[in-house]
């Protein structure tokens, strides 16, 4: 009877096997199901990739927008503060003509008091009335001298007398010296500006410089966009300054360089305000020295101009390779 025994238990273990065939093709119908099997799996997975990227697209629409409003802030920052330093050159304008019409007080003149009684000076330390303080403090001739702009001249009150034919002068001086002739005769020396022997007075140089920048319809410039972006932060408060119509990325593999063109008009802003910044800035900070080299460069590229219609480039990358003549 040992091959009935036998027999049972490989029966036995047959019907183990079916037992198991059949639970894993119960696995195998589970996985096909559409809706709890791969595909269902699958589609989770899409759903789930959709809500993550919607809330990234939501998120950095945001942060952008935020960018948006700081940089508005910045610019009327900007421009609040260009009106401010306008305001204090005025005034600094102003203290200079005040000091100019303002008689000269000998040192033993009587001061006057508000009950109408003369009050006799005792001593060196009198005197603390306008003209004294303003005598006080470091001369302002070579401020002014440095600092005069064409656009300071348009806004600064005529003084009287003989300063009255200050601007009239230094007008004539400038435009003799960009004809390249001689200063015009026809005005006294003491109407004449302090430093009118041409190239040696700064203020003759850079109105040269504004009227060659009046004669060019564009020029082309290229610079790093930190560089630009304070160029046209600084330019911005300027009435003749416009915005140019597009900056374009320089892609020939260095990377932040943009390409841009301005109008005669708006490169004679963007020197005025130069010049105010390279006079005003304290010395070996980073103002004064991208006013600077910034402006000797367009001076440098505006001094002798080609004239054949072609546009001027100004560039502001010493590491770019010099332009070969065609």
């Amino acid at each position: 009877m040992g091959w009935k025994s036998s027999f049972d238990q490989a029966m036995r273990k047959l019907a183990a096997i079916e037992g198991q065939l059949k639970a894993t093709q119960q696995k195998v119908e589970r996985l096909d199901d559409p809706t709890v099997g791969l595909t269902a799996l699958h589609g989770e997975l899409v759903q789930s990739r959709l809500k993550i990227v919607e809330k990234i697209e939501g998120g950095v629409t945001g942060l952008r927008e935020e960018n948006r409003e700081i940089r508005r802030r910045q610019d009327r920052m900007i421009s609040d503060l260009n009106d401010t330093r306008g305001e204090l050159r005025q005034l600094l304008d102003l203290a200079e003509v005040l000091q100019s019409a303002a008689p000269p007080r000998t040192p033993g003149e009587s001061t006057p008091t508000p009950s109408g009684e003369t009050e006799q000076p005792t001593g060196p330390e009198t005197g603390y009335g306008l003209t004294d303080s303003v005598e006080a403090r470091p001369p302002a001739a070579d401020t002014a001298h440095q600092g005069e702009t064409m656009e300071n001249t348009e806004h600064q009150p005529q003084p009287e007398d003989g300063a009255q034919e200050q601007d009239p002068a230094l007008k004539k001086a400038i435009e003799a010296a960009y004809q390249g002739t001689a200063t015009p005769a026809g005005h006294s020396p003491a109407a004449a500006p302090q430093a009118s022997a041409g190239a040696d007075d700064p203020r003759i140089a850079h109105g040269v410089l504004l009227l060659k920048a009046a004669g060019v319809a564009s020029v082309e410039l290229i610079a790093h966009r930190d560089t630009w972006e304070w160029l046209a932060a600084l330019a911005a408060g300027h009435s003749h300054f416009r915005t140019p119509p597009s900056v374009e990325d320089i892609k020939d593999g260095r990377e932040g360089r943009v390409q841009t063109v301005l109008s005669g008009r708006s490169l004679i802003a963007l020197l005025i305000e130069l010049w105010n910044t390279r006079s005003t800035a304290a010395p070996l900070q980073s103002e004064w020295a991208l006013a600077t080299m910034t402006y000797n460069r367009i001076a440098a590229e505006l001094t002798d101009p080609a004239g054949q219609g072609q546009t001027i480039r100004i560039v502001l990358d010493d590491g770019y390779p010099p332009e070969t003549g065609d």
